[in-house]
């Protein structure tokens, strides 16, 4: 359809007479086609730029790759890298799943004894603010294999944002609410399931978005450490035997692989905080105007 038949074409109206809904759908999808077309324009601008620097500059592969040898890489030494990367997996969704359960439990134990959370809470903030690189020796040390000093070290960095938001969705829940329970008769643990842990939800959520980019970045740290070698070593190995090798291209396509992992459990956690929320929250509710 040429430019001036689209031009032409009469405006679509409501029965009414009033255009504003339709102008207004249009903007949405306008918008939505702008959230997906301009980054993916910035990043083909980028690939381009950057294979045009590599080839006029005759920039050696072992220095910086073009991004068509990384592709190269990645489809070659697949087979290795996949296996890398499920170990990483393993370890990184292991580790979220044992911050998710830890820390919404003590999350609850602290929201139902003042003196749980005197006890614990001070250390578990100590835990959080010590460089887990600082730590990562000492655990390798005692922890019975390698595999367990990986999830612990995993654990830890992303235990603390789960237990932290929880913690604190608990404690704001409505004063008021809170006096409506207590004059119903409530039980504590009645007001704790039926009240506080809801009001909670989204603190929760939030938490575990953070926590799930914060497993993978400290599975990633735990291989490092841990400098295991060999067929059943995770994505960070790949990094240090590429780098050791001069394989750049390589090296690049284990880091394309993790950003993308990243990504993808980002992607996968604001998917389960939006079908939670979406049909009560403000955050996640659809507005009309």
């Amino acid at each position: 359809m040429s430019v001036s038949e689209t031009a032409a074409r009469p405006a679509v109206a409501t029965p009414d007479g009033d255009e504003t809904p339709v102008l207004a759908a249009r903007a949405s999808r306008g918008e939505q086609i702008a959230r997906i077309a301009v980054p993916l324009a910035m990043l083909a601008a980028v690939l381009v730029a950057w294979h045009l620097y590599v080839t006029l500059a005759n920039v050696p592969h072992y220095v910086l790759p073009s991004p068509v040898l990384v592709v190269q890489s990645l489809i070659t030494d697949w087979p290795i890298l996949l296996k890398s990367l499920i170990i990483t997996l393993k370890t990184t969704l292991s580790a979220l799943a044992l911050a998710l359960v830890g820390g919404v439990l003590l999350a609850v134990a602290m929201a139902q004894s003042r003196l749980v959370a005197l006890a614990i809470y001070p250390y578990a903030v100590i835990l959080q603010v010590t460089p887990i690189v600082a730590i990562a020796p000492l655990i390798i040390i005692y922890a019975p294999s390698t595999m367990v000093a990986l999830l612990i070290v995993a654990f830890i960095v992303s235990f603390f944002p789960i237990l932290s938001n929880t913690t604190q969705g608990i404690r704001s829940t409505d004063h008021n609410l809170l006096n409506l329970f207590e004059l119903y008769g409530a039980s504590s643990w009645q007001t704790l399931i039926h009240l506080k842990l809801p009001n909670a939800l989204p603190y929760f959520l939030t938490g575990l978005k953070i926590a799930g980019g914060l497993s993978l970045i400290g599975a990633v740290v735990a291989e490092f450490t841990a400098g295991s070698a060999g067929a059943n070593s995770g994505l960070a190995f790949r990094l240090l035997e590429s780098q050791f090798r001069l394989n750049i291209p390589r090296l690049y396509a284990a880091l394309l692989l993790l950003s993308f992992t990243g990504v993808l459990i980002f992607a996968a956690t604001s998917l389960i905080s939006w079908l939670l929320l979406r049909k009560w929250h403000e955050s996640a509710v659809r507005r009309e105007n």
